[in-house]
């Protein structure tokens, strides 16, 4: 298996979990994170290598994720495991798929690269690359299937591990904060180049929020090797020993708060599941946004607004993402929590359909999908 970053670590220690019920000597390896390898899954390499976002920035780092491309190529050839699944990552797995198909080891991607949204090129490389998709959203199939690529719709893993009715009191207890706080979550991403364009941005805003609302808590989850860079970025603001930095975390944080201020990704269905509010944003090398820009094929990048089908919440992307403008934007569902209770439940109306549209039995499905390619 290769996961290639925070999101695919989790997504995969999921499957990983239903795969050990049904094959209890499950051998995994390859390139994985902390929740795989607490699977007994063996990384051998880590997952942060490959945790890389923006066409300027892969460039940077192109030589080392090749050389790791090829060395665990050619380790795989040699090994010749039953199986090869990919965990999101489509530009270094479905090279690698490729090479392992052509070879006759049978493969796996799990998440659908987003042709939908983004890179519909990127079909005919799939065809060619997987003998299955484990799809995580439920129009994907049909979409695939057009393409002639098998696929199989196994439901979100998250909206199975979220529950439905988060515990904001519990999750308070667990972070320290009163019932009648008033809770903002910062989620600036997980990647140092996220962290490095956004968490600044983050901060500012945060710092004029706080202005409007001085008894505002701010609460930023971190992962250890990110957590010096939020730090500074906090410092920068002005924030620091005002900000509350906790170790990981994220879904304790989100379930605690009651709206966040969070980068473009995984984590905004994740914020969604927990129905709460959120402004999306998203910043990234200037030349890397121009090429992505040309390749959208729809209006919406936040995957709540994907999935809704609507701007349910606001997205704030590139020059648009500025302090003021995202101050502006929390402090409207600020507001809304204060004098309009209506516009907030309406928002958790339509996270909470979500959810039952994402909720499946996704470990027993995907290990039901895998079991048949396993017998041809």
């Amino acid at each position: 298996m290769v996961a290639g970053e925070t999101s695919g670590d989790l997504l995969a220690g999921l499957l990983l979990d239903g795969m050990r019920t049904r094959w209890p000597g499950l051998k995994a390896g390859g390139i994985g994170g902390p929740r795989m390898e607490a699977r007994g899954f063996h990384s051998w390499w880590p997952s942060e290598k490959l945790a890389v976002r923006g066409y300027v920035e892969v460039l940077r780092h192109y030589r080392e994720i090749v050389g790791i491309r090829e060395q665990l190529k050619q380790k795989l050839l040699q090994q010749r495991p039953d199986m090869f699944i990919g965990v999101d990552a489509p530009d270094f797995n479905l090279d690698l798929e490729a090479s392992l198909k052509a070879a006759h080891i049978k493969t796996v991607h799990f998440v659908s690269p987003s042709v939908w949204a983004w890179r519909a090129d990127r079909v005919d490389k799939i065809r060619r690359s997987v003998d299955h998709v484990l799809c995580i959203f439920p129009f994907e199939p049909d979409l695939l299937s057009s393409h002639g690529i098998s696929a199989t719709y196994v439901g979100h893993p998250l909206a199975n591990v979220i529950p439905m009715q988060p515990d904001k009191a519990a999750a308070r207890r667990v972070l320290g904060l009163q019932a009648e706080d008033l809770v903002l979550a910062i989620l600036p991403g997980s990647r140092r180049s996220e962290i490095q364009y956004l968490a600044s941005r983050f901060f500012a805003a945060s710092a004029l929020v706080r202005r409007a609302h001085p008894a505002i808590k701010i609460v930023v989850p971190a992962l250890p090797a990110v957590r010096e860079l939020i730090e500074e970025a906090a410092r920068g603001a002005g924030l620091q020993g005002v900000v509350q930095i906790v170790a990981g975390q994220s879904h304790a944080v989100l379930a605690a708060c009651d709206l966040t201020l969070i980068a473009s990704g995984t984590a905004t269905l994740e914020a969604a599941l927990f129905k709460r509010p959120m402004v999306i944003a998203y910043n990234m090398n200037w030349l890397s946004w121009q090429i992505m820009r040309r390749k959208k094929l729809q209006p919406w990048v936040g995957l709540p607004n994907i999935l809704c089908r609507d701007f349910v919440v606001p997205e704030l992307l590139q020059e648009a993402a500025t302090p003021q403008a995202l101050a502006a934007a929390v402090l409207q569902w600020v507001d809304a929590k204060i004098s309009a209770p209506g516009k907030i439940a309406a928002v958790e109306q339509r996270f909470t359909k979500l959810h039952e549209e994402l909720r499946r039995d996704t470990a027993k499905i995907a290990t039901d999908a895998i079991q048949k390619i396993l017998e041809g």
